[in-house]
Order: C-alpha cells, then sequence, then structure tokens
C-alpha cells in the first residue's frame, strides 16, 4: 500500500468529517473491547472456535478508538500492507462491506489473519494508543469482524475486480498461506493460476497444523471458495517431484512457478528413547486428528493417553495441549525449557491453555523417555533448568541446574520444537540453490530464487514462520513475478 493511496484515502470528506467528529481524547477514552469467549469447561469438550466475535455494535465502537493518523503506523507493522485506518473507519460509520472489501485489496486471506496473526507483534504494536499509555486499538478483533460481516453477507458482495486475462500460465506448488496469496494476486493481474496440492484437501497449514478451535475449516473453506470464483484452479493429490515434475510444468505451458511447500518435516531433539511408540510429533498428532478426523469418527487412527506431555513453547505445542486435552487426556503437562516470559506462543494462546487445565512445567528439558515391556513410552526424565546469559535469539539461554534431575509418568508424549522444510520439491530441480538448513535460497526483496523463473516464499523460505509472513511473501513474489513476466513478454 503506497503511501499517496493512504493519504488520498485519508483526505475523502467522509473520512475528514469522521474524524472531526469527535476530539482525540474522546477517542482515547474508549474503552478497548473485549472478545467474548466460549467458557473453559465446555469448550474442552467440543471443537467449537473459543473466540466468539465481536458484534457490529462492539466493532463501531472500537474503530471510534481509531485517531486516524496521518502517518499510520500501523500499515507498516502489517506484513502484507493493508490500508488498516480505512477498513476501520468504514466500520466505524458502519459501511462494513466497504471495509471488507478494503482488506481484500490486500489480503486473499482476511478471516484467517484476523483469528490466527499475531497483531500484538504486528500492526498493533505500533499503534499511537500505547505511547499514550492506553491499549492498541484491537485491529485484529475489527479484521475478523469485516471479514466475518462479508461471508454472512456474500450474496450482496460484489465480485472482486480480476484484470482481463493475459494468456499467462502460472504455477503454484502448495495451498498453505504464501501460495494462496500468491494466487490472489496473480489471477487478480489476469494470469492463469494452478495451485498443485500433495493434500487431499486445500488449505496446508491452516488445514492440517491449526485446530478448528481456533481456525474453523469452515472459514478457511470460504476463503478458497473465494479464489476459486476468481478463477484460480486447484489441483490436490498431485506430489510435484514425485506426481508430476518441474519439467513437466514447463512442458504444460507454465510460464512461472511458485513454490510454497511449507515446512512440515518434524524436528525431535535426538535424546534416548524418542523412538518409543507413544513418542511423536506435533506435525503427525494436530495432522491425524484436523485434517483426518481421528478420533472423530475418521478412519485415521491416533494414540491417546490419560497423562500427556507436549515438549515446546510456541503456538504449535499450545494447540498441540489444547487438542490433547479436547482428546480426552486427563491431565496434560507442557514442558518448556525456558520460563514463560520467553515463550514465543501468544499471550492469548497461553492464557487460553491455562484456562483449560494445562500444566505448564517451565525451566524443564526432556533428557529420555522410558518405555515399558511393550516399547511404548512410560516416562519422562526432565531436567531443571535455569537461565544463563542471553543467546543467538536474544532470550537468556537456558543451562541445566546440576543434579535436578526427575521423572515423570506419562503414556503419550508430543513433541513440538519446530518444523523442517519439505525437501522433495527443492532436491527435485536442477540447479536450485538450497541452504544448509534445506531452505530454498532467495534474493529477500524479490523472492526469486537463482532459477529465473522460479519464487518461492513462507516456510521453504524462512524454516518455519507465521501465516502472516507467508503471505507477505507470497505477494511480495506475486509483484516481481508479475514484472519479470511482463519484462519477457
Amino acid at each position: 500500500m503506497e503511501n499517496n493511496d493512504i493519504n488520498a484515502a485519508r483526505n475523502e470528506q467522509w473520512r475528514v468529517e469522521l474524524r472531526n467528529s469527535k476530539t482525540p481524547k474522546e477517542r482515547t477514552t474508549i474503552e478497548r473491547v473485549e472478545m467474548p469467549q466460549l467458557d473453559p469447561a465446555y469448550r474442552i469438550t467440543c471443537n467449537e472456535e473459543v473466540n466468539q466475535g465481536i458484534s457490529a455494535e462492539q466493532a463501531m465502537r472500537e474503530a471510534t478508538r481509531c485517531l486516524d493518523c496521518a502517518n499510520p503506523q500501523c500499515v507498516t507493522g502489517c506484513p502484507v500492507n493493508i490500508n488498516i485506518p480505512k477498513f476501520i473507519k468504514n466500520i466505524e460509520r458502519g459501511n462494513f462491506a466497504e471495509a471488507a472489501a478494503t482488506l481484500k485489496e490486500t489480503s486473499s486471506l482476511p478471516a484467517v489473519c484476523g483469528r490466527v496473526c499475531p497483531q500484538e507483534k504486528q500492526c498493533e504494536s505500533k499503534c499511537i494508543h500505547l505511547k499514550m499509555k492506553h491499549p492498541a486499538v484491537a485491529i485484529g478483533y475489527l479484521e475478523r469482524f469485516a471479514a466475518d460481516w462479508q461471508r454472512n453477507n456474500a450474496d450482496s458482495m460484489p465480485a472482486p475486480q480480476v484484470a482481463p486475462k493475459n494468456g499467462i500460465k502460472v504455477a503454484v506448488i502448495g495451498s498453505g498461506p504464501s501460495g494462496l496469496s500468491f494466487a490472489g494476486d496473480m489471477i487478480k493481474r489476469g494470469y492463469d493460476v494452478t495451485v498443485f496440492e500433495a493434500l487431499h484437501e486445500i488449505g496446508g497449514v491452516l488445514k492440517y497444523g491449526i485446530p478448528e478451535f481456533r481456525l474453523p475449516n469452515a472459514i478457511v473453506d470460504f476463503e478458497i471458495d473465494g479464489l476459486r470464483k476468481m478463477g484460480v484452479e486447484f489441483v490436490k493429490d498431485c506430489l510435484v517431484g514425485k506426481t508430476i515434475t518441474y519439467d513437466d510444468l514447463h512442458e504444460m505451458g507454465f510460464k512461472g512457478v511458485f513454490v510454497g511447500s511449507g515446512a512440515g518435516f518434524p524436528r525431535f531433539m535426538d535424546i534416548p528413547g524418542e523412538n518409543l511408540n507413544g513418542v511423536m510429533s506435533s506435525n503427525e498428532y494436530l495432522t491425524r486428528i484436523n485434517l483426518m478426523g481421528a478420533g472423530r469418527g475418521g478412519d485415521t487412527p491416533v494414540l491417546n493417553g490419560k497423562t500427556i506431555a507436549v515438549v515446546g513453547g510456541g503456538n504449535t505445542a499450545m494447540d498441540s495441549t489444547r487438542t490433547a486435552k479436547r482428546m480426552g487426556a486427563e491431565r496434560v503437562i507442557l514442558v518448556y525449557r525456558r520460563s514463560e516470559e520467553e515463550m514465543p506462543a501468544r499471550l492469548e494462546e497461553v492464557g487460553h491453555a491455562k484456562e483449560e487445565g494445562i500444566e505448564f512445567m517451565t525451566l524443564h528439558n526432556p533428557i529420555e523417555y522410558i518405555g515399558d515391556d511393550k516399547g511404548r513410552v512410560k516416562a519422562m526424565r526432565v531436567q531443571r533448568m535455569e537461565l544463563g546469559e542471553p543467546d543467538a535469539s536474544g532470550r537468556r539461554k537456558p543451562v541445566p541446574v546440576e543434579g535436578a534431575i526427575e521423572e515423570i509418568p506419562v503414556d503419550l508424549v508430543i513433541v513440538a520444537v519446530g518444523v523442517s522444510p519439505n525437501q522433495l520439491v527443492p532436491r527435485s530441480i536442477q540447479g536450485l540453490e538450497v541452504s544448509k538448513r534445506n531452505t530454498i535460497v532467495v534474493n529477500e526483496e524479490t523472492m526469486q530464487s537463482n532459477v529465473t523463473d522460479l519464487y518461492a516464499g513462507g516456510d521453504i523460505v524462512r524454516g518455519g514462520a507465521t501465516v502472516i509472513l507467508a503471505m507477505g511473501d507470497g505477494r511480495r513474489a506475486a509483484l516481481n513475478m508479475h514484472e519479470m513476466l511482463q519484462a519477457n513478454n
């Protein structure tokens, strides 16, 4: 979003009048809205979405808090550069359709982002209210409200504007957030876009990685259907590098390829006992349950237990603990080697986990899993830690406390200590430059690889990041591939 566009929108007569209708002091005295939630005792019995959304009245009141700054820093904090003041001010005046349309100008997945983006670290962290010692405007809640309003009023919304077809075909490998974002931007520019997905459902990590109590599949499907109506074609059960190759894509007439194949390769800690039955990756655990319906009448089995330990401190670890609770575990323990303050998980997710009865065992690290005579895990040995000097991440490094080891009975361990990129696609493309971490090496400004018609983004480049950063990669790749293809035609 260019500054000129932001300024032009800000200077429209209705915005000027709306801005002058209240003083900044009147706006800053309004209390930030609170998101209604399902009761913890009820929500652990089902998979219903925990956050219930805000009403139109709440949304308009929250939007009134926005000061409509002359130099809105919130936009600089958004990886997809949404014109945040414009969509918020449209909510304030009750024009929800225009608010939703503003979101769609730069974001292919606003209903997703309104639910799972870490706004507190991005757009909301730049809000001027924070400098005045007030809570930030609830940008994420308002984004969700506008996107949900659009979904509930889809029949009355105009079709998105798409440029005339230019006859150029582009391929997308992977249907996660980076691939969908890329596809949305390229279809708007008039390209023929085909998305190739290895799994049997479209959505990538949005479907297999994030539980429905945080991001319902119906929300993801609605956003995908929107892309489909714009003309994006989706091919499922197609593993590029096996089912078809990069060379096959050329023979099929594709002039540009975007790789957004994600990071679905689980990491473990390389400690004794990891090969025991009942020690599994969060990736496998969540995929079986989220994508394949394990435990909910589907054909896919999943291991269960009365006492479940989850190792890690990120959002995936929180998702795993809360899923285990919903699968019937009596006791779920989160084991994390640093303190709670160092956890990378969103504060909201940490809070929800605590409300749902998850036990936090911070400053502890597993050092061994112990099995029974049938090869099934029955206990884990954990080392107590203390925080030392900061490491490369800037966080204080956990250091073992000598002799402080204890044994905890468990009958299932879910390891959520990170993921590595899927290596099939990079390895199948001759000459493609890959890093030591098996990520595709790209020019970070253009997202172009050393193979000139191949661009990449999301976890296959970053090695593990947020949905919105992946979407930003997709948008940047789309812009630069478009410029490259137009220059070559």
